[in-house]
């Protein structure tokens, strides 16, 4: 180990909750949670922020929480990105190079990557990730990693995640005035995958289905490869809103019955059982059978379940999926959902629980389906770390003050000279080079370089 310990901290933006989690690395390369705190969310509608004010204030009580109970002081997150506005691509790219006896580098293929970032895309997207997906050096197809081979083209196929700036920029705007700094915007469903889908079930074809409060999200994997994401824009709220609905309940009252007797199949829900729900301010108490509500909570559940059905046909791999579906998130927790599901997809079901990579005293507390996001963006934190050769602002509290004081300090003498230089250059500045800056700027897009 080195002498400072590693630690990384993320924040899931859900619909429902607002998770704030801090976790390092032990020497087995398991994850330990030092930290989790979650409060709930308002400010947030299908993985989109809309109230700016509820979720930062969300955002500071869970943070303050984690840094208390961890005890880690920490000034960047990685965060999770997810709504209805993401969409995913495949796209190729190549590079010819000089000389083909030498060997392909490190910076070749991110040379590659970073090309695929000035793809064309649709006013107010931004690519948040280029995935490669496979490689090819001269017409040798099949390639998992070119580095160190010789050839003269290398070309590689891409799986391309794009999303709306306006969404990305709110959720950073968000992170920031928390007085924290986005490392990095991590798609939800990836991160969830990595939580909880072993290496084999990835080599030999998995769905992920992670329902949350506002979204189904949806990663297709097979032969180790990402091949297919998406995000569906209903989950576990309409299925309580359904039931608000079609009971004439309150909200809270529609909640609670569906996680405690709710049931996916109508079909085996008990006829003779009911469940009383007290009357709106003082009425008269209302009996709901549990029949009833199973149907109702069924007829949601299959349209999502069509959904995510229609997103695994459209990635072109649904006849080689062997390892089936593994449903995750707060809605996997749905009684007979996996029956359900395996009985409308035909294929084998499993819930799973980010226990894959975790380790240390937390891990049964954290390993609920619920966690599956937050705890696949740590894992997802620490690859970014690795592959990118980062380091992360966070440490104990006698570690970490004195770097905050400078890093505050710091950043502001930069802001001050980024401001005066400008000022002092700004007579030499001909009108013509003033004007292709400007224009410049404007059709510049905003991506993060890859170093």
């Amino acid at each position: 180990m080195t002498k400072k310990e590693q630690y990384v901290a993320a924040i899931d933006i859900g619909t429902t909750k607002i998770v704030a989690i801090v976790g390092k690395k032990n020497e087995n390369g398991k994850i330990e949670i030092l930290g989790l705190s979650k409060a709930p969310s308002r400010g947030v509608k299908r993985g989109v922020v809309l109230n700016i004010e509820e979720t930062v204030t969300a955002i500071q009580t869970t943070v303050d929480d984690v840094q208390k109970r961890s005890g880690i002081m920490f000034s960047e997150v990685f965060v999770g990105i997810a709504g209805q506005h993401i969409k995913s691509m495949k796209n190729r790219g190549y590079i010819t190079r000089e000389a083909y006896e030498d060997e392909i580098k490190k910076e070749e293929v991110f040379k590659l990557i970073e090309d695929m970032h000035k793809i064309h895309i649709e006013i107010g997207e931004e690519i948040i990730h280029v995935i490669p997906q496979n490689f090819i050096v001269d017409n040798e197809t099949g390639v998992k990693s070119p580095i160190g081979m010789c050839g003269r083209r290398l070309e590689a196929n891409f799986h391309i995640v794009i999303g709306q700036v306006a969404a990305a920029k709110n959720i950073e705007k968000c992170i920031r005035k928390a007085n924290l700094v986005v490392k990095d915007m991590i798609l939800e469903p990836l991160a969830s995958s990595d939580a909880v889908l072993t290496d084999d079930e990835k080599e030999a074809g998995v769905v992920l289905v992670d329902i949350g409060g506002g979204t189904t999200d949806v990663a297709v994997y097979y032969d180790n490869i990402i091949r297919h994401t998406a995000v569906i824009p209903f989950g576990g709220n309409v299925v309580t809103k359904d039931i608000k609905e079609g009971c004439a309940i309150l909200q809270r009252h529609a909640e609670q019955l569906k996680i405690q007797y709710g049931s996916a199949l109508g079909d085996i829900a008990p006829e003779d059982k009911v469940v009383s729900i007290p009357g709106i301010s003082g009425r008269e108490p209302k009996e709901i059978s549990f029949k009833s509500l199973a149907y109702i909570i069924q007829s949601r559940m299959e349209e999502i379940i069509d959904a995510v059905n229609f997103e695994i046909q459209n990635s072109g791999y649904a006849d080689k999926l062997a390892a089936g579906v593994v449903i995750t998130g707060g809605g996997a927790m749905l009684k007979h959902l996996p029956q359900l599901m395996k009985f409308k997809t035909a294929m084998d079901v499993r819930i799973g629980h980010p226990n894959e990579h975790l380790a240390g005293t937390a891990k049964n507390e954290i390993s609920q389906p619920m966690y599956a996001t937050s705890v696949g963006l740590i894992m997802r934190g620490f690859d970014f770390l690795e592959t990118y050769k980062k380091t992360f602002n966070a440490g104990s509290k006698e570690d970490f003050a004195p770097v905050q004081k400078t890093f505050d300090g710091h950043k502001t003498e930069e802001v001050e000279e980024r401001v005066n230089q400008p000022v002092q250059e700004e007579e030499k500045i001909p009108l013509t080079e003033k004007i292709k800056t400007i224009l410049s700027k404007m059709f510049e897009v905003d991506d993060q370089p890859i170093k």
